[in-house]
């Protein structure tokens, strides 16, 4: 008898939409196995990665050209080899912790692009990520925006549609108000709302606080 497969395409999708598709369909449900299309092999390890994660099994990794078919059964508990024989390990337990620390915690971010080197680069990691932490289970309790950090809150930013779906999941934005007067930035805030380094100061010390 035939199994009931659905196919989601993820090709020429960047990270990390592939494996939010991925999410999104497992969390769907209604199908035996899910046959994932990714063109790019950090993708096609992101989504195994996750699969192994949420305890599915990743029955084969078929390369067809640059094309990678991932087929997974959801809901079966371990990994399993693929086609090649190859296991693919659960990811690290530092995973589920890292989880456990950023949840209800305050997300530091004083910059409008993540880490050093290139600044398009930066900038793209940066949407990359709030893109991700919308889809994320755990969720911080507030993001608190300082320094070039603040220009991710105004209007014209690639960030200012996944930061209002965070506030309409519940995490607070906050702009420092002594950066945006310096950036000359007050008027053209778009999401959250500004505020001051005393309350910032007490926000970051009466919990978790994760810098980015």
């Amino acid at each position: 008898m035939n199994e009931f497969r659905r196919i989601l395409d993820a090709r020429g999708q960047a990270c990390p939409q592939p494996v939010i598709l991925t999410r999104k369909a497992l969390a769907e449900g209604g199908f035996e196995l899910l046959e994932v299309l990714v063109d790019d092999a950090s993708s096609r390890d992101n989504v195994v990665r996750f699969a192994t994660y949420t305890h599915c099994t990743v029955q084969e990794v078929l390369e067809e050209g640059e094309t990678s078919r991932i087929l997974i059964r959801p809901g079966a508990p371990g990994p399993s080899p693929g086609e090649s024989g190859r296991v693919f390990a659960r990811p690290d337990p530092v995973v589920d912790a890292a989880a456990m620390l950023t949840r209800g915690a305050t997300l530091l971010i004083t910059a409008a692009g993540i880490g050093t080197g290139d600044d398009q680069l930066g900038a793209l990691l940066m949407r990359g990520f709030l893109a991700a932490l919308t889809e994320a289970e755990s969720l911080p309790a507030r993001i608190i925006l300082m320094n070039g950090g603040v220009r991710l809150a105004v209007e014209g930013s690639d960030s200012v549609l996944n930061l209002q779906r965070l506030v309409h999941q519940g995490v607070e934005v906050l702009a420092c108000g002594t950066c945006m007067e310096f950036y000359q930035l007050k008027d053209q805030l778009a999401v959250g709302r500004i505020t001051n380094l005393y309350e910032i100061a007490t926000l970051v010390l009466q919990g978790r606080t994760v810098s980015l």
